[in-house]
C-alpha cells in the first residue's frame, strides 16, 4: 500500500516539474513518502536532490552514448549535427528500500525529485532534449538509471587539407558544471546505432574519453568523419580537368586561325567563372587550406599564361602581315619591265611572309610542348602532395587549459 502511495505521489504531485504546476505555489510537499524511504521532513525531500555521497571516492556515474544519427555536416560552416541517446546510471543508498518488506524491483520517479547530474555540452551551438520531462528509474538497491535523447548541432575543427577526402575527428564534451572532480567522476562508453550510410559524410569510428587535468567532470565522444568524395570529384575535379585538357586540345589549332583566339578567350572566360563559384564551395580555414585551392588556382595560371601566348604570338604575326604590305615601295621601270616580262614567281612572292609564318608556327609549337609538358608535371606533383603531405593545424587557444580554470590576468 505504501509503495502504491510513493507511485501516485512521484506522477502527480511531489515530482511534477514547473510547466505541470503552472499556476499553483509549489514548495514542500504535504504528503508524507512513504515510511521505507525516511524522507518524511523537507530536509529529508532536499537531501534526494543533493549528490549522494560515496565516502571519500568521487561517485561514479556510468555513461553509455548511442549515437543513433550524424547529419548536415557542413564544412564552410565547421558544423555537424547528430542525435544521441544518454544512459546514465549510478549508485543512490538514500533510494534504497528491503525488498522482503516492500516486494518491488523498481520504481519511476521524475527526473526532478532526485539528483541527477547536470550536463552542458562544451561545443554545442545549440541542444534540444527530446523529453522535457524524463523519468528516471531506480531498483530495490538504490540504482539510478536515467535515459536523456537529444539533437545537437556542434562546432567541429575538420581537416580538410585533403579535401574531397577528407577525415576529420569530431568531439563532444559533456561537463558537469555543477559538480568537482572530487564528488563526481564518469566512466563512459559509446554504441553505434547509425543504419544510413547514404549521406556524403560517413561515420568511420566512435572513441569516449575522459580527459586529465580538468576541474569539473567531463567525459568526450569522438567522431571519426570520412568524405566519401563523389560529390565534390563530379562538381569539382571532373569540370576543372576537362577545361585544361579542352585548353591543351585548343594549341591543335593554327595560330592564323581567327577562331583559335576566340577559343582560348572563351575557355578562359569559363575557367574565371567556374574558379568564382569553386570559391564559394571550397572552404577556408586561418590554417591548413584545402590543396584544390592550390591546385585550381595554378590551373587558371596555366590557361591564362596559355591564352597570352596565343594573343601575342597572333598580334605579332597579323602586325608582321601588314608591315609586309605597307614596306615594299616602287620598283624602278626598268625592273618593273623585267618583272613583267619574266611573269610572276610564285617562289619569291611569299618569301617574306613564309619567314615570318615559319618562326611565329616554330615559336607556338615549342611553347605547345612546354605547356604539355607543364600541365602533365602539375598533375604529377598534385598527386604526390595529396597522397604525402601533412599539415598541423594550429591549437586552439583554450586547448592546454582545464576547464573551469581561473580566469587569466
Amino acid at each position: 500500500m505504501a509503495l502504491r502511495l510513493l507511485l501516485q505521489l512521484a506522477l502527480l504531485g511531489l515530482g511534477t516539474t514547473r510547466p505541470l504546476v503552472r499556476g499553483r505555489s509549489f514548495g514542500a510537499p504535504a504528503v508524507a513518502w512513504p515510511s521505507f524511504f525516511d524522507l518524511n521532513s523537507p530536509l529529508g525531500v532536499h537531501e534526494t536532490t543533493q549528490i549522494p555521497s560515496n565516502g571519500s571516492a568521487p561517485l561514479r556515474v556510468d555513461v553509455q552514448v548511442f549515437v543513433t544519427n550524424v547529419f548536415n555536416v557542413d564544412i564552410l560552416r565547421y558544423t555537424v549535427s547528430s542525435m544521441l541517446l544518454l544512459r546514465l546510471s549510478w549508485l543512490d543508498t538514500r533510494l534504497a528500500w528491503n525488498a522482503s518488506v516492500h516486494p518491488r524491483r523498481a520504481l519511476t520517479l521524475p527526473w526532478d525529485s532526485l539528483w541527477t547530474p547536470e550536463l552542458t555540452i562544451q561545443e554545442a551551438l545549440w541542444v534540444d532534449w527530446q523529453d522535457q520531462t524524463p523519468q528516471a528509474q531506480v531498483d530495490q538497491d538504490g540504482r539510478v538509471e536515467l535515459y536523456l535523447a537529444l539533437t545537437t548541432e556542434t562546432n567541429c575543427d575538420f581537416e580538410l587539407l585533403h579535401f574531397p577526402r577528407d577525415q576529420s575527428n569530431c568531439t563532444l564534451s559533456f561537463y558537469a558544471l555543477s559538480n568537482t572532480v572530487m564528488e563526481l567522476e564518469f566512466q563512459a562508453h559509446v554504441v553505434n546505432e547509425i543504419v544510413s550510410v547514404k549521406r556524403e559524410y560517413v561515420v568511420g569510428d566512435l572513441k569516449t574519453q575522459v580527459p586529465p587535468q580538468q576541474l569539473v567532470p567531463c567525459f568526450q565522444v569522438k567522431l571519426h568523419l570520412q568524405n566519401t568524395a563523389l560529390k565534390a570529384i563530379l562538381a569539382l575535379l571532373v569540370p576543372g580537368e576537362a577545361l585544361l585538357l579542352a585548353d591543351m586540345c585548343g594549341g591543335l589549332l593554327p595560330l592564323q586561325a581567327p577562331e583559335r583566339m576566340a577559343y582560348k578567350v572563351t575557355l578562359l572566360l569559363g575557367y574565371l567563372v567556374f574558379h568564382s563559384s569553386l570559391v564559394q564551395v571550397l572552404p577556408s580555414s586561418s590554417s591548413c587550406n584545402p590543396l584544390l585551392i592550390h591546385y585550381f588556382t595554378i590551373q587558371l595560371l596555366l590557361l591564362f599564361v596559355s591564352t597570352v601566348e596565343t594573343v601575342l604570338l597572333a598580334g605579332l604575326l597579323a602586325r608582321g602581315h601588314l608591315r609586309a604590305k605597307r614596306s615594299p615601295g616602287p620598283a624602278p621601270r626598268g625592273e618593273q619591265q623585267a618583272h613583267e616580262e619574266a611573269g610572276p614567281n610564285p617562289e619569291e612572292a611569299p618569301r617574306g611572309a613564309g619567314s615570318r609564318r615559319s618562326w611565329a608556327e616554330a615559336a607556338d609549337h615549342t611553347f605547345f610542348l612546354l605547356y604539355v609538358a607543364g600541365v602533365v608535371c602539375s598533375q604529377f606533383i598534385f598527386i604526390g602532395l595529396w597522397m604525402w603531405a601533412t599539415c598541423k593545424s594550429d591549437p586552439a587557444p583554450g586547448e592546454a587549459v582545464p576547464h573551469g580554470g581561473q580566469p587569466r590576468p
